[in-house]
């Protein structure tokens, strides 16, 4: 007979795992299912404000949550499945999570914290030289370049902290920004501008990606007056933001026009035993800080549901 959760978490990064944390510290039998842990904070460099930490790095954060789930594992199982959700139904009562892999799980109520997804460029070579040169996460992919000369596509903070991330490895640093000027935060901003081998190019788009077995090259054009170049590259890091990871969630929760969960004051989406926390969902600010808060807030109320049903 299979295993009837009380709850089970979508995600294991900042709001997933505080929101595992809450539910199990209620002796709700939990059950986390992701395909990574950390989600976005375990690609950030140098995390500079959240409480506790006057600096710490993003990997070194997520251990932390990491060992305070394994202080509860009489209650809360961590699951990881590479191929992600398939879908979400309600059976009775109950919703019934398929993974891609082809299981199943059933609980009582749902958490979805699964955050974001990069953003694709959509130009030429991105897709065929994806993982041969193409990469979206400087810290996981970092390395794999080490000694070589690469571009960072983007100008916010993502893009910056790929740089800080990136340039202890690397020799030449290109950062392909499409604004007139940098738009992260300034401490970011100067912190990369010190840096001897980092060129910004501003106002500048990327056309294509191009290489044989691997990237040899990125196609750029100024947006001023259109004249285009080739810089000799080994790798591309793709950061130009990230995307609600909400695909499987369509004609089950309501969402917004930029496939955000709409949640309530109570973190409750549209369907009454879903709830939703952190990036995934419309709260205003997209924070490690705020997202371990929503996961918080929404276990909390899952709980509080639970005691009614």
């Amino acid at each position: 007979m299979s295993t009837l959760y009380d709850i089970i978490i979508v995600g294991a990064g900042p709001a997933g795992m505080t929101a595992g944390v809450y539910a199990a510290r209620k002796k709700l039998k939990t059950l986390i299912i992701s395909k990574d842990i950390g989600g976005q904070a375990s690609w950030s460099s140098d995390i500079e404000n959240y409480l506790g930490f006057s600096m710490i790095t993003g990997p070194d954060l997520v251990k932390k949550f990491e060992d305070h789930l394994d202080e509860f594992k009489e209650d809360l199982e961590l699951r990881i499945s590479i191929s992600g959700i398939k879908d979400i139904k309600k059976k009775g009562k109950n919703f019934v999570i398929a993974t891609g892999d082809g299981k199943s799980e059933t609980a009582k109520a749902i958490i979805i914290a699964g955050g974001k997804v990069p953003r694709m460029l959509g130009i030429t070579g991105e897709k065929e030289f994806l993982n041969r040169g193409v990469a979206y996460c400087a810290y996981c992919d970092g390395p794999l370049f080490k000694g070589k000369d690469v571009a960072i596509i983007g100008g916010g903070n993502s893009a910056l902290d790929s740089v800080l991330n990136l340039c202890k490895l690397v020799k030449q640093i290109y950062i392909i920004n499409i604004t007139k000027e940098l738009n992260g935060d300034k401490v970011m901003i100067d912190k990369v501008m010190d840096l001897p081998h980092v060129r910004v190019m501003n106002n500048t788009e990327a056309v294509a990606i191009e290489g044989e077995k691997t990237v040899s090259s990125i196609r750029i054009k100024s947006r001023d007056g259109g004249l285009q170049k080739d810089l000799p590259v080994s790798g591309v890091f793709i950061e130009v933001g990230s995307l609600p990871a909400t695909d499987y969630l369509k004609g089950l929760v309501k969402l917004n026009k930029h496939s955000e969960i709409i949640i309530d004051e109570y973190n409750m989406t549209s369907v009454a035993g879903i709830f939703a926390a952190g990036d995934i969902t419309t709260v205003i600010e997209k924070q490690i800080i705020t997202a371990a808060g929503e996961g918080a807030k929404a276990a909390i109320q899952a709980s509080q549901y639970l005691a009614k049903i």
